[in-house]
């Protein structure tokens, strides 16, 4: 799984006001939302089952599936929502500026255009609870306005991604499993240990465990999941990847890249660059110069 293009971007977020008795008919949206229900009281539908829809209703639609909501008349609804994909997806050509898109007929859904699913499954309906007013604060600070991209809006937009981001980060540490979230000791150890790698000083993985009050065989486990790979095959990469960067995009030697990166000898350099990149030092420059 390619999680380098998975890069979260709201179109569309704001507080929707339901009227008495409002449905808002059968629709596919061709992007993901989320929806909480605020206040009053209404019926959501998704799949051919029906939930009573209370305060605190947490609601996350894959990008294409159908649902729809009713609002209650005496005590009609509120909801913030969001519209959104994992990784940006341009329908200008086909809906112009429409920010959200969304389709009322499913025979005219274009499949092509239909929003990313995240890779892991995520729960369809959740209760926010105590911490609903958390949420609503957060998604708040993404709400778009009406102004479409220019120079003057720009910077706004940018900042309404990175609240956006926030609030997703939050979203997914909600929603994903246990064992699908990456392990917060680990995921500082990384800044860490690259730090050390970089300063010349390669410490054996023990060390680290023992740093985190951790057994040796734990340690190796929470590492692997969090980053797909050994403490020794992250170093590895790491130095490889710097090195890299360097055969392309500089004028050192490779002897004086291995001695930046702290290798032993150039000999152990380019057998591990040949290892983790496939070619050799000189092949990689070659091809990349």
């Amino acid at each position: 799984m390619d999680f380098a293009r998975y890069h979260p971007f709201v179109y569309y977020a704001t507080k929707y006001i339901f009227s008495p008795d409002q449905a808002s008919l059968n629709r596919h949206c061709y992007s993901a939302s989320i929806y909480f229900v605020t206040e009053g009281r209404g019926i959501f539908r998704s799949q051919g089952c029906e939930f009573e829809a209370l305060p605190g209703m947490m609601v996350y639609m894959e990008a294409g599936r159908c649902h729809d909501w009713i609002s209650s008349r005496h005590d009609p609804m509120t909801h913030v929502c969001c519209y959104f994909d994992w990784h940006y997806v341009d329908r200008t050509e086909t809906f112009g500026d429409a920010s959200a898109p969304i389709c009322y007929d499913a025979s005219q859904l274009q499949p092509e255009l239909v929003g990313p699913s995240f890779p892991y499954p995520l729960a369809e309906i959740a209760d926010a609870g105590a911490s609903l007013r958390g949420w609503v604060e957060l998604l708040q600070k993404s709400y778009t306005g009406n102004a479409h991209t220019t120079e003057r809006t720009f910077l706004r937009g940018m900042a309404v991604q990175s609240y956006f981001l926030q609030f997703i980060e939050q979203f997914l540490n909600f929603s994903l499993q246990e064992n699908q979230i990456p392990d917060p000791r680990i995921t500082k150890l990384l800044a860490r240990i690259e730090d050390d790698l970089l300063n010349g000083s390669r410490i054996q993985p023990e060390v680290y465990a023992e740093s985190l009050g951790l057994s040796r065989g734990y340690f190796f486990e929470l590492f692997k999941r969090t980053t797909g790979t050994t403490p020794i095959q992250y170093m590895n990469q790491f130095l490889v990847h710097r090195a890299k960067d360097d055969l392309r995009s500089s004028n050192l030697s490779i002897m004086q890249i291995a001695e930046k990166y702290h290798f032993q000898s150039l000999h152990y350099f380019s057998r591990l660059f040949k290892q983790y990149a496939g070619k050799s030092p000189q092949s990689y420059r070659l091809e990349n110069s």
